[in-house]
């Protein structure tokens, strides 16, 4: 495991410009892991993200009785696939903060029934998931609370499926969407099942991850629009044999930002133009702002034109690259306005709120609203002492706060708790040090 001091004084740079190999996407490795645990066949999986919250999803196959093995200290894993059937009939899973883990899990082993209990860090049973049970239970699970209605942990019985038609609320979370989509194939055996969502849909890029992994196991999903989604009858995942994971998409943010901020060239690598993530759409947000972007089969480059444009824009299809902007924000022209953002509110923590008090400390106006954040940019970024709320991309976004030489007439901007980067990019700290450029200050 790696090491983390209690804090990290990051030292002001003039400049940012370099190259950054991107860690897998969290979003797509653990789909893939559960896919490939649900699969027939055995799936070799290349450039696994390396994180807590895919140790979590591992652990947690592990002991529902899924065999995997990793070659040696890559991050290439072998998953031999259970075929829908788990040998484990009975487990306690703890599932850490990792969203991506317990919602898909959750629909999963209502689906396959068993005994079994799913429970995680003090946060995580403040992360709603009662729509996602809700639309469970409705058709036959059996799913009860073991604390606060609404919120995990969670009690999963055997229940008495009946799952021809599903009904799910779009507005929180795409992953309760993303959970029953993935879930769907164990309760069609000998039915179509429809799932409908009720109200707008979040965060569609996403879905559209799940569908296109779906796809690649071999389950094909009929949809209208993003109102109903079906799954015909008898089909089964199949293991693809061989799959790579993306470098992750909302991770390149940070140095793309850095680029557009402090002259660039940045590059990462990993992630480009035919990118399964909608958060490469990021992009188009800083391409507004003023920014060069160039972007290949595999990679996406960014460099600054000047002073970043002020910007005003609906953020709901990319709420976690869209934390990124919020902290460019301070380098803009005049005030920014970030709309559509209400699911910040029940991420790793509430990250409007979070947002807004730490973007204050370092000199900024900020107006927050239910599902908006409006941030005026100071004449000068403070140096401060940033808390990061056991959310890694807070962390991860206030690294930027340090460029241009901002917070140069006092000292470091200070990270709190650095090692919740862990969640999702161990080694973000190095990789932000090796394009931060300290020789022209």
């Amino acid at each position: 495991m790696k090491h983390y001091p209690h804090h990290l004084d990051l030292q002001p740079a003039m400049h940012a410009q370099g190259t950054v190999r991107l860690p897998g996407s969290k979003s797509i490795s653990n789909r893939i892991l559960l896919l490939a645990a649900l699969a027939q066949g055995t799936t070799d999986i290349h450039d696994l993200l390396a994180s807590d919250d895919t140790h979590v999803m591992l652990m947690a196959l592990q002991k529902l009785g899924i065999q995997w093995e990793q070659i040696g200290e890559t991050q290439q894993y072998i998953v031999h696939g259970s075929g829908g059937m788990l040998s484990v009939h009975q487990a306690d899973l703890f599932m850490g903060n990792a969203g991506t883990a317990i919602r898909p899990l959750t629909a999963a082993l209502a689906a396959i029934g068993g005994d079994y209990t799913l429970h995680g860090v003090s946060r995580m049973h403040e992360r709603p998931i009662g729509d996602l049970v809700d639309a469970l239970n409705a058709v036959g699970a059996s799913i009860e609370y073991t604390g606060q209605p609404g919120y995990p942990p969670l009690h999963i019985r055997r229940g008495h499926l009946h799952a021809q038609r599903l009904q799910v609320k779009g507005s929180v979370s795409s992953q309760f969407l993303t959970a029953l989509l993935m879930a769907a194939p164990l309760m069609a055996r000998d039915q179509v099942v429809t799932i409908e969502v009720i109200g707008e849909l979040i965060s569609k890029p996403y879905i559209e991850i799940t569908l296109n992994l779906m796809r690649r196991f071999g389950v094909t999903v009929e949809r209208d629009g993003w109102q109903s989604f079906a799954i015909p009858a008898g089909q089964n995942y199949i293991s693809p044999g061989s799959i790579h994971v993306e470098g992750d998409a909302s991770s390149a943010s940070y140095f793309l930002a850095a680029g557009a901020i402090a002259g660039g060239p940045v590059r990462v690598e990993g992630v480009g133009r035919d990118s399964i993530q909608g958060d490469v759409r990021f992009v188009e947000a800083l391409e507004r702002m003023g920014a060069t972007i160039t972007m290949g089969d595999n990679w996406i480059e960014a460099k600054s034109n000047g002073v970043l444009q002020a910007i005003d824009a609906d953020f709901n299809h990319i709420p976690d690259a869209a934390m990124t902007i919020a902290v460019a924000a301070l380098y803009a022209n005049g005030p920014s306005t970030l709309r559509n953002v209400g699911s910040w509110r029940v991420k790793e923590t509430d990250r409007i709120a979070a947002m807004a008090t730490e973007l204050r400390k370092l000199g900024a106006g900020v107006e927050e609203g239910a599902d908006y954040l409006r941030v005026t940019p100071p004449k000068q970024i403070r140096s401060a002492a940033i808390d990061t709320y056991d959310d890694h991309r807070m962390a991860m976004c206030f690294s930027l706060a340090t460029l241009n030489g901002a917070g140069r007439k006092g000292n470091a901007v200070r990270i709190n708790d650095p090692k919740c980067v862990a969640k999702t990019f161990p080694e973000y700290f190095d990789a932000f040090a090796s394009i931060a450029r300290n020789d022209l200050f």
